[in-house]
C-alpha cells in the first residue's frame, strides 16, 4: 500500500533578514515566488533563532534543543546527529542539496543523499575542502571568487563585501544549488514520501549577485538605519570591541568600515537584496519542477533562514548580536490542501520549533525531552501547546565575538534583555516604545526592577531546561 504521508520540502537560506519579502510588507523587494508562498500559506511573523550564527542555529533547528543543551555554541563546534534520522527510519527518502553547515561538512545526518555546498568564502575553516560547487567550477577550469582573489582588487578595502559575480551566471553558488535541485527532481525516479532539504548559501557574504539582478535595487531608495554616536555610546564594550575587530579582519570578504558612507551602505544592501531575488527565482523553478513531477499534490513546504544580517544597522557587520535584524527570521509554511491561506501567526516561536512540526506532519513521534514545540496545532487551528511567552538565544565566544565567554538573550513581545556572562554591562529594550532597539535601558536605575525580572526569567529558563533534559543523551552531537 502506498505511503500517504505528505512530501516535506524545507528550504533554508543563509543570513536572510525578515524584511526581505515583498508580501510581508516590504515593497522595495522583488520576490514574486516567496510572495506566492505568503499568499497561499501561513506566515509566522515572530519566529526567532536560538543562536546568531550558522552552526549553533542549525544544530538547534535539527536537534530540537537549545545551544546550552546541545553544547554547540559556535561555528566550529561539532554536530553529527539530527531528527532527520527519525524521518529516514520511518520510511522517508531524505535528500539534502546545498548548505547544511554540519561539522564535519559531509556528516550523513540521517540523509540518504547529500549534495554538499558550503559557505561561498571558506577561509579559516575548510578552506581546501572541495564541495559539489567547487567540483563543478573545477570541471569548467574555474576557481570560485573568494577572499584571496577579492583581496587583489584595488577597491577591496571599501566595498563592504559587495562585489559583482564575474563568472558564468549558472555557476554562482545559489544558481548552482537551485539548478542542482531541479536537476535532481527531474532526474531521480519519483520517490515518496520525500523529505527534501534545500540549503541556499546566500545571501550570506560575500554579497556577490549576478550583475543583472542589482540594477533595479541600485536605483531604489532603500531603507537604511542611521547609526548615531549616541547609540554606539550606549552599546556594551563587547560590541564596540567586535566593531573594531571586524574593521581589522576581513571575515567573509568584508572589510568593515567603522563609518561607511551612505553610498557604500546602499550598494552593500542593494547587492544583498539582489541575491535574495536570485534565490527567489530559483525557488520558483523548484516549485515548478516539484509540481510537474507530482510532488506538490500532497506536500508541505517550509521556507526559512538560519539568522539575519545587520548590514551595518546598529553599526555592526553580519550577525553575532541579538538585534532583531539578526534574530528574527521569516518562516512560511505552505500547503494549500492542508493549512489556511494568506494567514499570519503573530505568536512567539523559535526556529527550532520547525523540527517537531515536521515530525508530527510525518507521523513520527517527537522525543519527550525536546525543548522545541510543535507549530502544528496553530497551523491546523486545533487545541495544543500555545505560542511561547519568551524566546531565547545564545552565542559562545568565537573568532569574532571575542570579548565575552557567553552572550544570552531573552525576548518577549514587549521586552528584550541581552546578558553578557561575567560583565556588568548588557542591553535591555522596550520593544513597544523603541522597536528599532536604539535606547539601551540596562544602565538606567528606573528600569532596575524590569531588568531583574527578565534576569529571573532567564535563570528559571536555564534551570527548567537542565531539569527537563535530564534523560537526554549527548550522543546527538
Amino acid at each position: 500500500m502506498k505511503d500517504q504521508r505528505p512530501n516535506i520540502i524545507l528550504i533554508i537560506t543563509d543570513q536572510q533578514r525578515y524584511d526581505t519579502i515583498h508580501a510581508l510588507g516590504f515593497p522595495y523587494m522583488e520576490t514574486p515566488n516567496l510572495d506566492r508562498l505568503v499568499r497561499e500559506g501561513t506566515t509566522f511573523s515572530n519566529c526567532f533563532i536560538t543562536a546568531p550564527s550558522c552552526v549553533p542555529s542549525r544544530a538547534s533547528l535539527f536537534n530540537g534543543y537549545y545551544p546550552h543543551t546541545t553544547g554547540i555554541f559556535r561555528n566550529t563546534d561539532t554536530w553529527r546527529r539530527s531528527w532527520v534520522e527519525k524521518l529516514s527510519e520511518s520510511g522517508y527518502h531524505c535528500v539534502n542539496i546545498g548548505k547544511m553547515h554540519t561539522v564535519p561538512f559531509e556528516t550523513p545526518l540521517g540523509f540518504h543523499e547529500r549534495y554538499v555546498v558550503e559557505n561561498k568564502d571558506r577561509y579559516l575553516e575548510g578552506r581546501y575542502y572541495f564541495d559539489e560547487w567547487d567540483k563543478a567550477l573545477g570541471a569548467h577550469g574555474l576557481v570560485k571568487q573568494q577572499r584571496v582573489l577579492y583581496r587583489q582588487r584595488k577597491d577591496y578595502s571599501y566595498r563592504l563585501g559587495a562585489f559583482e559575480w564575474e563568472l558564468p551566471e549558472e555557476l554562482h553558488a545559489d544558481m548552482f544549488v537551485g539548478n542542482m535541485t531541479t536537476w535532481w527532481i527531474n532526474s531521480y525516479p519519483q520517490t515518496e514520501p520525500l523529505f527534501l532539504q534545500v540549503g541556499f548559501p546566500g545571501p550570506h557574504p560575500p554579497y556577490d549577485p549576478v550583475p543583472g539582478y542589482t540594477k533595479s535595487y541600485l536605483e531604489k531608495d532603500l531603507p537604511i538605519m542611521e547609526v548615531t554616536s549616541e547609540e554606539l555610546a550606549d552599546q556594551p564594550e563587547v560590541f564596540l570591541q567586535m566593531r573594531k575587530h571586524n574593521s581589522e579582519v576581513d571575515h567573509d570578504s568584508i572589510v568593515y568600515l567603522l563609518n561607511p558612507t551612505i553610498e557604500q551602505r546602499h550598494r552593500q544592501r542593494a547587492y544583498y537584496l539582489a541575491n535574495v531575488t536570485m534565490i527567489d527565482e530559483k525557488i520558483g523553478q523548484i516549485l515548478e519542477a516539484l509540481g510537474t513531477k507530482g510532488y506538490l499534490e500532497n506536500a508541505v513546504l517550509i521556507f526559512t533562514s538560519d539568522h539575519g544580517d545587520c548590514l551595518g544597522d546598529h553599526g555592526h557587520s553580519q550577525k553575532w548580536t541579538m538585534y532583531d535584524t539578526v534574530v528574527r527570521v521569516p518562516v512560511i509554511v505552505w500547503s494549500p490542501q492542508k493549512f489556511a491561506k494568506n494567514r499570519t501567526v503573530e505568536g512567539l516561536y523559535q526556529l527550532m520549533d520547525i523540527g517537531p512540526t515536521i515530525l508530527e506532519i510525518a507521523g513520527v513521534s517527537t522525543p519527550r525531552t525536546f525543548e522545541a514545540i510543535s507549530m502544528l496545532p496553530i497551523l491546523t487551528e486545533s487545541p495544543g501547546e500555545e505560542a511561547r511567552e519568551f524566546v531565547f538565544a545564545e552565542q559562545g565566544q568565537d573568532d569574532i565575538l571575542q570579548g565575552v565567554e557567553l552572550m544570552t538573550m531573552v525576548r518577549s513581545k514587549k521586552w528584550k534583555l541581552v546578558h553578557f556572562l561575567g560583565s556588568t554591562s548588557g542591553q535591555m529594550f522596550d520593544l513597544e516604545k523603541d522597536p528599532s532597539e536604539i535606547c539601551n535601558l540596562w544602565p538606567k536605575p528606573e528600569y532596575a526592577s524590569q531588568k531583574q525580572e527578565l534576569l529571573e526569567v532567564m535563570r528559571n529558563w536555564l534551570l527548567r531546561s537542565h531539569y527537563r533534559i535530564k534523560e537526554w543523551k549527548s550522543d546527538w552531537r
